[in-house]
C-alpha cells in the first residue's frame, strides 16, 4: 500500500492544520489509520490513530482534545485535524496503515504501511 501524506505547512501557535493521508487505489477497509510524529532530536511518537471500519479512535495524550482523526470513505482519506496548535507539536507527520488490537496501535511494530511524511512548523 502505498500512502500519500499531505496538508503539512508552517503555522502560528494556536492556529490549526489538517493533515491527509490516502492510499490511490486501495481501501483502507479492515484496516486502522494512524499516525506517527517525530520532532527534531527525539524519537518518533504515536499521535493517534482510527479503525477505519469501525471508527474507534485512539490519541496520545499530549494531543488528546487538539487533535482528531476522520475518514471520508467516498474518498478513500483518513484526516489529522490539529486545533490548538503548540511549538512542541512541530515534527515530521507520518502516516500509518496496519492491523491489530488498539492497544498495539502505540508501537511502531504494529504498523505495516508508512507513508513519506509531511513537516509540521508551529512557530511561536
Amino acid at each position: 500500500v502505498q500512502l500519500q501524506a499531505s496538508g503539512g505547512g508552517l503555522v502560528q501557535a494556536g492556529g490549526s492544520l489538517r493533515l491527509s493521508c490516502a492510499a490511490p487505489g486501495r481501501s483502507f477497509g479492515g484496516y486502522a489509520v494512524g499516525w506517527f510524529r517525530q520532532a527534531p532530536g527525539k524519537e518518533r511518537e504515536f499521535v493517534g490513530a482510527l479503525k477505519y471500519s469501525g471508527g474507534s479512535t485512539s490519541y496520545a495524550d499530549s494531543v488528546k482534545g487538539r487533535f482528531s482523526i476522520s475518514k471520508d470513505s467516498a474518498k478513500n482519506t483518513v484526516y489529522l485535524q490539529m486545533n490548538s496548535l503548540k511549538s512542541e507539536d512541530t515534527a515530521v507527520y507520518y502516516c500509518v496503515v496496519g492491523r491489530g488490537i488498539t492497544s498495539s496501535w502505540y508501537s511502531e511494530n504494529m504498523w505495516t504501511y508508512w507513508g513519506q511524511g509531511t513537516l509540521v512548523t508551529v512557530s511561536s
